[in-house]
């Protein structure tokens, strides 16, 4: 078992408060948005033994077990990480798998470098994801029903907005959101960003429900995904709840600290709320365009404990551990690799002492032992 050295990333939309007060260490006055867990090249975790990366790169059967490398191969399947919004992020779908490996080999194919903005798909995976708060959590997630937009959207009885209203009442609703989000996005930038203002004030002025869209537009003032994120479910989690985000989805995240957990990719198709390239062409052929419930799940509990958030997903498998001070300790032995981040209370993990921001690596069949008064989350993998 090592204990894990994190890496957390200063993405301008993070809070500056949250992530240190869970380390129990003074704020920089720097946004610290996402602590990474995990073997991802690009901020692997340190270990005693070397970054966590070159540890399984060096015996991947060991680390993971045999069933996880036969499975996905001689990599972690999942990343973790601690996620601190204070500011929205990006309005954003992923592919599917096959979507990612189609997108990934095309532009090999046609010589795109890796690394340059424009390039959509930097991995061959796929990225579905499950977010679960620690405190009270905004974020949109799926389409709401098309009559729902088009009431929200005419509220705000902006002229320039009565056409995607006619259209989302009139049409299937398959037809209607595709044909509102391809309007918004193709839009001439002026005249949305015009658009985008008037529609802000009117949030602004009547507050309520429209509130949570004028404080997007003060951070993206003039942005099209203004709108698209009209077009979207709002949903409030509260600590403990989770939402599970699959392909074609398109989400954002708005405000609050939660743990968060991925298969291993970068790929991400925007919609808005970004500075950053948005391929109109390639998100719409990515976006299932269905109204959907979010979906907020609950963790089910298993009599020994376990409190598990199911997903129909192999690469990660998330759950707690409420313990009490005093009660008998949680065998958690698998035969796959796990992940343990203590998030409240003191959590003891063999002979190591973990509070809250900390995390250890269990390699594959490793006897593990919890106990203490605390939370832990237990991240792996299902084969």
């Amino acid at each position: 078992m090592d204990r894990l050295d994190n890496t957390i990333r200063p993405y301008a939309w993070g809070s500056t408060t949250a992530i240190p007060q869970l380390l129990g260490v003074e704020p920089s006055g720097e946004p610290q948005a996402e602590m990474w867990m995990g073997a991802h090249p690009g901020a692997p975790s340190r270990t005693p033994r070397g970054p966590l990366n070159e540890v399984i790169d060096e015996a991947p059967e060991r680390e993971l077990g045999s069933q996880a490398v036969a499975r996905f191969g001689p990599r972690l399947p999942f990343l973790l990480k601690v996620l601190a919004a204070a500011a929205p992020l990006s309005l954003q779908v992923h592919p599917n798998l096959e979507q990612a490996r189609e997108g990934y080999e095309d532009e090999e194919r046609r010589g795109i470098p890796i690394d340059v903005p424009h390039r959509n798909y930097k991995d061959a995976n796929h990225k579905p994801e499950l977010i679960c708060a620690l405190t009270e959590f905004d974020g949109l997630c799926g389409f709401r029903a098309p009559d729902a937009a088009a009431d929200l959207l005419a509220g705000l009885d902006v002229d320039s907005l009565k056409p995607y209203v006619d259209l989302l009442r009139a049409h299937p609703e398959e037809a209607a959101l595709r044909e509102v989000l391809t309007a918004v996005l193709s839009a001439d930038p002026e005249d949305m960003a015009r658009t985008v203002g008037q529609a802000a004030a009117a949030c602004e002025r009547l507050g309520g429900d429209y509130a949570p869209y004028a404080d997007i537009a003060r951070h993206y003032p003039g942005d099209p995904g203004v709108i698209a994120a009209m077009l979207l479910n709002r949903v409030r989690l509260q600590p403990g709840e989770a939402l599970f985000l699959g392909a074609g989805v398109p989400h954002a995240y708005l405000n609050g600290l939660g743990v968060e957990i991925m298969a291993n990719s970068d790929n991400v198709l925007r919609c808005g709320l970004t500075p950053k390239h948005v391929d109109v062409p390639e998100l719409l052929r990515i976006v299932r365009f269905e109204a959907s419930d979010p979906g907020i799940l609950r963790p089910e509990a298993s009599p020994d404990g376990e409190e598990l958030y199911e997903t129909p997903i192999d690469e990660f498998r998330l759950s707690r551990y409420v313990l009490a001070e005093g009660a008998a300790p949680q065998v958690l032995t698998r035969g796959t690799p796990q992940i343990l981040l203590c998030t409240a209370g003191v959590v003891r993990v063999g002979e190591d002492v973990l509070v809250p921001g900390d995390s250890v690596f269990v390699p594959a069949d490793e006897k593990t032992e919890v106990s203490g008064g605390g939370t832990l989350f237990r991240a792996t993998v299902v084969v």
